[in-house]
């Protein structure tokens, strides 16, 4: 599949096992690598909806000086808005759990910036899932934090973990997306390199 893409060596520039996996569904050979240390700030007055995307180009371009002639890089940023708000990954328990209390009961947004970056030229767009989550009790939230791993999740939730299956009243959007990786919409992209 996607022969056009035989001529890269693609890296995918993310710590996430969730978009190796999501990318590896796809079946294009890849290697994973991760800078780390890459700021994530974002301008104070930016609208929420284009965050997401802004940082997906802001981690490519820091690649930017170390990219070959037959690289190509993909890199992604998942956030999670509710209203105007902002959730990305907690610092600690106490705040995945607050995070949780102020999504229950509640729609929120789950918003992916893509960025696809080769020498040649470079391809961004962002995919967008509504989710709604049920009425969650305090014991819901703190057994999913206390036996889970929230921290290193947007929103301090895994659609795919326990509280996909007891959370999740409905998604509009992409399943995958929500997980980290909206690969439809990131194969589409791909075959017109």
């Amino acid at each position: 599949m996607l022969e056009n893409l035989e001529k890269y060596h693609i890296l995918l520039a993310s710590k996430s096992p969730r978009r190796r996996e999501l990318l590896s569904n796809l079946r294009i050979p890849f290697n994973s690598i991760s800078m780390g240390g890459i700021d994530e700030s974002y301008p104070e007055n930016m609208p929420v909806n284009s965050v997401p995307q802004y940082l997906a180009a802001k981690k490519a371009d820091a690649y930017s000086e170390s990219i070959r002639t037959n690289e190509m890089i993909i890199t992604a940023d998942t956030l999670v808005i509710k209203g105007e708000k902002v959730y990305s990954k907690p610092k600690n328990n106490q705040e995945a759990k607050e995070m949780l209390r102020e999504l229950s009961g509640n729609i929120h947004k789950v918003i992916t910036g893509v960025c696809i970056y080769t020498l040649e030229r470079q391809a961004c767009f962002t995919s967008e899932t509504d989710v709604k989550f049920a009425e969650l009790s305090d014991e819901d939230i703190d057994y999913y934090v206390e036996n889970y791993i929230p921290l290193d999740k947007a929103g301090a939730y895994g659609i795919q973990e326990w509280i996909g299956c007891v959370a999740v009243e409905w998604i509009r959007g992409s399943f995958y997306n929500v997980m980290g990786l909206p690969v439809h919409k990131l194969y589409q992209e791909l075959k017109k390199f």
